[in-house]
């Protein structure tokens, strides 16, 4: 076995890698960017070799300083995790040349399925259903269009090298062709080195489905079932689930064994996915392979059993598989959320900074569920805008999805963070939806189920008694402890500008007893919480649950999953009077484009006179890796332009402003 492994990655499935890598007796040695220099992997792996600035494509991306490290520090093999250069066959195949092992499959399957044109090819020559498309390069837009019409819309624009939910669009009209294909041939040359695009017909309503594979290099192959990653927004994934809701027996057997063959024909020898896009008729067709470790694995190794980074090690070093197909069963159901630095209230835009506060659910057992917890940074550490915006792959496993859904929700519940924006009240308000727990799925789900945007969900019943119960008790904990404590009974509970009107009570046990007006009484015990503590902690009527409070000059902000208010524990008549206060103001902005996010100004194609309409792009920023394309909501004059070409810019900054 090997006795060094260098990780030719970074963040959260580096410190995966480690793990393993420790578990196995294998000393890890991990490079890095100047940005990473005080990051999680870099801390846990034996050696650290600085190979480079920031941006990946000075770091990361750089197969020289890559092979320089493994040269300096005696490792014997590359694990390069996912992204980067990971499906990089150029790079595969010069560490062979080079007598360095690749964990990772042989360069020429890596090369036959990269490609995602010559994949679809191989892929019906194995067998395997595919979407109806049009495989062959095109070079303009204009082109673009006419096959466009011939396939008929909705059409899908990717990237024939793309990857990670980058270089994807979808196209309704002849208009959104052109403009789609120009914007992914630019990220994908951006992104990936190669600016060929391609185009399939898009299904609708469909669901994303793929089957994970490994393989050794003596022809053995295996399926270890299927997951569920129909929740995307910008064909990213967000949620993802083993086994997937929609399937029976013979649609997972069918599907696993087109995958199998696939993977069989081009002499597959480790991890890798072969991805579907189902219809709700369990009809399904080849989608892509991914000739690596996909973000995802998690929930297959929680329902199988299988370290698929120990398996990837395995197959490198020459071992054959230790089990067939046979071996191989679905025990209980597993969830992943993944934890992202952007904002949801805000379109979901990356959001980057310094992590100040980072509370992490307790990992194991907790009774009818099971936690497991990926991340890569530790609180205090900076999310940079050189890299994905991920923090941390959250997964809740249950004997039942519906143990593995309460299971996720209590552990989104027991995750605070803070410093940036993050997308955990969103996935929280997932996790409590009924479509959601129905196990009705589609790519489409966020945009169905949130059309106009994410602005929480209004807080139900349960929810608002977690809220006043909350409240009163922090009230109660801060009067004590600044010895002024009240023999007050009676309280109005302000969330927002409702009133509820609770009695206060204790019980022989000294636990709160609070009598909603109208609503019976409920029981708080269990409390956990003091000043300054980000999380609130209790049983209510015996069910536990966790709030995330900041105390404020009038009362408390609390958000419970994907509700939050800000509220207020008053004596009635104070009550009285905070129902008479008027609304603030909201600032006009109408007349303004703002950047929605940090990141780089890739063009502003107006100029101040100019006359631009409704739905004119005036603004291209990247961030993330991504391009965001900024439009006119509005007829009008240019009166002034913020930022140039190049230049850098924060949230909320002025690019353009109308007259």
């Amino acid at each position: 076995m090997f006795s060094k492994i260098l990780i030719a990655n970074r963040g959260e499935i580096a410190v995966r890698i480690i793990k393993t890598c420790r578990r196995m007796g294998i000393k890890t040695v991990q490079v890095y960017s100047e940005a990473d220099a005080g990051s999680l992997a870099v801390e846990m792996a034996d050696e650290a070799v600085l190979i480079g600035p920031a941006p990946a494509a000075q770091s990361y991306l750089l197969a020289d300083k890559i092979v320089e490290a493994v040269r300096q520090t005696g490792a014997q093999a590359v694990h390069p995790g996912f992204g980067f250069l990971s499906e990089n066959a150029g790079f595969a195949r010069r560490l062979r040349d080079e007598g360095i092992a690749f964990i990772g499959p042989n360069p020429e399957a890596i090369e036959a399925m990269g490609d995602k044109i010559s994949s679809k090819k191989l892929a019906a020559e194995a067998g395997v259903s595919t979407v109806p498309g049009h495989m062959g390069l095109i070079e303009t837009p204009e082109e673009a269009v006419k096959i466009a019409n011939e396939i008929g819309y909705p059409i899908m624009i990717k990237a024939s090298a793309g990857g990670g939910g980058k270089g994807i669009r979808v196209a309704h009209s002849d208009a959104d062709m052109a403009e789609g294909f120009a914007a992914v041939k630019a990220e994908a040359l951006n992104a990936f080195g190669d600016d060929r695009v391609f185009l399939e017909k898009f299904i609708i309503d469909p669901r994303h489905i793929e089957i994970q594979v490994l393989g050794d290099k003596h022809g053995h192959v295996v399926h270890l079932f299927e997951r569920e990653c129909s929740i995307q927004r910008r064909n990213q994934k967000v949620i993802e689930e083993a086994p997937s809701p929609l399937l029976d027996e013979a649609t997972r057997a069918a599907m696993g064994a087109q995958a199998v063959a696939l993977a069989q024909a081009v002499n597959y020898d480790s991890a890798g996915t072969v991805e579907f896009v189902a219809g709700q008729d369990k009809s399904f067709y080849f989608l892509e392979m991914n000739t690596r470790l996909q973000v995802e694995h998690p929930v297959t190794e929680l329902i199988t059993g299988v370290d698929l980074v120990e398996q990837m090690i395995r197959s490198a070093w020459g071992e054959k598989l230790a089990f067939e197909q046979k071996d191989l069963k679905i025990d209980g159901w597993a969830i992943e959320s993944r934890i992202y630095a952007e904002d949801p209230y805000r379109g979901f835009l990356p959001s980057i900074g310094r992590l100040v506060r980072y509370e992490q659910p307790e990992e194991g057992d907790q009774g009818d569920y099971t936690v497991r917890n990926d991340s890569g940074v530790r609180e205090g550490d900076e999310i940079s805008l050189f890299y994905d915006p991920m923090i941390a792959k959250l997964c809740a496993w249950g004997e039942t999805r519906e143990d593995a859904v309460t299971g996720m929700a209590r552990a989104l519940e027991d995750t605070h963070l803070s410093g940036l924006g993050h997308n955990v009240p969103f996935l929280a308000a997932v996790m409590d939806q009924d479509r959601f727990k129905s196990g009705e799925l589609s790519t489409s789900y966020i945009k169905d189920e949130f059309p106009d945007g994410f602005n929480g969900l209004r807080p139900t019943v349960e929810q608002e008694r977690i809220l006043i119960a909350s409240a009163l008790a922090m009230h109660e904990v801060i009067a004590e402890q600044d010895g002024d404590p009240s023999d007050r009974t009676d309280w109005i509970v302000m969330i927002d500008k409702t009133p509820h009107g609770v009695g206060l009570s204790y019980d022989e046990d000294e636990e709160m007893i609070l009598t909603l007006t109208g609503g019976g009484d409920i029981r708080l015990s269990d409390i956990d919480w003091r000043p300054g503590l980000a999380q609130f902690k209790a049983e209510l009527d015996g069910e536990p649950f966790t709030a995330e409070v900041k105390r404020v000059a009038d009362g408390f902000d609390i958000r419970h999953r994907a509700a939050k208010a800000r509220v207020r524990v008053l004596r009635p008549h104070v009550a009285e009077l905070y129902a008479r206060l008027p609304e603030k103001a909201v600032a006009d902005t109408s007349k303004m484009v703002l950047s929605p996010m940090p990141g780089l100004v890739v063009s502003i194609p107006v100029v101040v006179g100019q006359e631009v309409k409704t739905g004119e792009t005036v603004a291209i920023i990247e961030a993330m890796k991504m391009q965001n394309i900024l439009k006119a909501e509005r007829d009008g004059v240019v009166k002034a332009v913020g930022a140039k070409d190049g230049d850098p810019v924060a949230a909320d900054d002025v690019l353009v402003e109308f007259g």
